[in-house]
């Protein structure tokens, strides 16, 4: 059956509008030709133009031509132009994200199918000459951005597909577009002749010389060109927002590998939630450090894990001063005040309105560097500060107990790494919990350089042997928070206390064993070593 409308029917034929939105030099036009291939749509290049040229007082070479043989008014435009019924099914309209000016109906928006065409600043700037470079709203990124946001509140949220997938797989992409915007995929939307168009604009001798030259979607570039840099604050300024329309991209394109899928959040409730970076709140996909970053150089960085109860912070005193002490053995420079700490602890609890059942990772980096290496004479910023604070039960099952065995790596001596500062160089734990995790154990064991034991790789440990409570001395683990504050507790209630050596078969024989952190807090050992 064809989709073509009889002149008698023309006048009652249905179209449904397909509307796209997108920056200049982001292969727009290309997927307008695209959809032109089809049988069963008529496409209109920029309907809205003259009408941002009125509204705005742009200057173009074509303004006095585009005005005189277009009607500028955006509203009849939209309904006698955009929204008239026509002799195809499908009416395929190319917008400009900038030309979506004030003033325009609420119809433009409300009817029709949307979607957005995103293309990395990156590749839009270098695309420009250097005789005609663009301005940060002729971009137009903060009108997409707005644009996204108008159709979610309308309970449209739009499709968004970047350039660089129409490029790598043309086929994949207008396959995944059409079902997106549930219309049929045609394979003639792939190819297109070269040279001019009916359906181009008046201005394409200015703007559409090199797609004229085109005859599908030309696969990107291998002879990649150097950023123009004198566009550098024009990138800075449009990157951020390219990246935040990526995030909807349903299948993103990876250099180095196919992406992963989104994995499950062990907490949903962790996918909203404000982390204080630096010196201001962000969220969660924006909570980023800087390449530069003395943790990334090196795990130049200091931590603490805090744990919050009923609107209170568990120990916080005892932990921001063993921060302090582990900053200064490591010779931190300008580092924030105990009171600005704090200040950003609360602010982000608040922020988040978490004030019990959650945790915070603090951390406290060397900071960043004016170039890559290794010496802190190159942090000359200060310190960058990381509030992370989740909801977060205790990581550990501790009404039926966890598993422990033992791992064949052995707790850093101080003669190497003092243990007693607590540091983000965490790989001599993360090698002992790869062992555990590959026994299928809920943490390994960690022993000294002389066998004895030291702790698990994220706890200290205890043991009791006919009444006494005994722990290793902390010469070769962490002095914890909880583990001083359960022999404190151990004093307390008048048992016999030892801080001393223990051999692995003390703990294979022990009566009962536990471990201690603020992270998972009290938990009691059911299993070691499957003895």
């Amino acid at each position: 059956m064809s989709l073509e409308c009889t002149k008698w029917e023309m006048a009652v034929c249905e179209v449904t509008v397909i509307h796209s939105w997108s920056s200049p030099c982001s292969l727009s036009t290309s997927l307008m030709y695209s959809f032109a291939q089809r049988d069963d749509v008529e496409v209109l290049d920029e309907p809205l133009y003259a009408n941002f040229l009125r509204v705005s007082g742009l200057h173009k070479p074509y303004r006095d031509q585009l005005l005189s043989k277009m009607e500028s008014d955006g509203n009849k435009v939209v309904k006698d132009i955009i929204s008239r019924p026509g002799s195809k099914k499908y009416r395929f309209c190319k917008h400009m994200s900038k030309q979506k000016v004030l003033g325009l109906t609420e119809d433009l928006m409300k009817n029709g199918k949307h979607f957005i065409l995103i293309r990395n600043p990156l590749d839009i700037l270098s695309s420009f000459d250097n005789d005609a470079l663009p301005t940060f709203s002729e971009l137009g990124f903060v009108e997409l951005v707005c644009i996204y946001s108008e159709l979610y509140e309308l309970g449209k949220p739009p499709v968004v597909i970047d350039a660089a997938e129409l490029q790598q797989d043309p086929e994949d992409t207008l396959r995944g577009l059409c079902n997106d915007l549930e219309i049929p995929y045609q394979p003639a939307m792939l190819k297109w002749e070269a040279g001019p168009k009916s359906i181009d604009g008046l201005w394409a001798p200015w703007r559409y010389k090199t797609v004229h030259k085109s005859t599908g979607f030309k696969q990107e570039r291998k002879d990649l060109q150097p950023f123009p840099f004198s566009l550098y604050a024009l990138l800075e300024q449009s990157l951020p927002l390219y990246n935040l329309l990526r995030r909807h991209v349903k299948k993103k394109r990876s250099l180095l590998s196919p992406p992963l899928p989104l994995p499950d959040l062990p907490v949903p409730a962790n996918e909203k939630l404000l982390a204080w970076v630096g010196d201001e709140i962000v969220t969660r996909e924006s909570a980023k450090v800087s390449v530069f970053d003395s943790v990334v150089q090196g795990g130049d960085s200091v931590w603490e894990g805090l744990r919050v109860y009923n609107g209170k912070i568990f120990k916080l005193e005892g932990h921001l001063d063993r921060m302090f002490d582990s900053a200064k053995a490591l010779a931190f420079e300008n580092v924030p005040t105990r009171d600005e700490i704090k200040e950003a602890i609360f602010q982000t609890l608040v922020r988040n309105g978490m004030f019990d059942n959650s945790h915070i990772r603090l951390s406290l980096t060397r900071g960043k560097k004016v170039t890559s290496g290794m010496s802190p004479a190159f942090n000359l910023y200060g310190c960058t500060l990381i509030v992370l604070a989740e909801w977060k039960p205790p990581v550990y099952d501790n009404t039926h107990g966890i598993v422990l065995v033992t791992a064949s790596t052995r707790r850093n001596s101080p003669n190497t790494l003092d243990s007693k500062i607590h540091h983000n160089n965490l790989l001599n734990n993360i090698l002992a919990k790869i062992e555990g995790n590959n026994a299928k154990a809920d943490d390994a064991i960690m022993l000294d350089k002389d066998g004895y034991l030291s702790e698990t790789n994220a706890t200290n440990i205890f043991i009791v042997k006919k009444g006494r409570v005994l722990t290793p001395h902390a010469d070769y683990c962490l002095p914890g928070i909880t583990r001083a504050t359960v022999m404190n507790l151990v004093v307390e209630q008048q048992l016999i206390l030892e801080e001393r050596r223990i051999s692995l078969s003390e703990v294979h024989t022990a009566d009962e064993i536990w471990t201690t952190g603020t992270m998972g807090e009290l938990s009691p050992l059911v299993e070691v070593e499957k003895l």
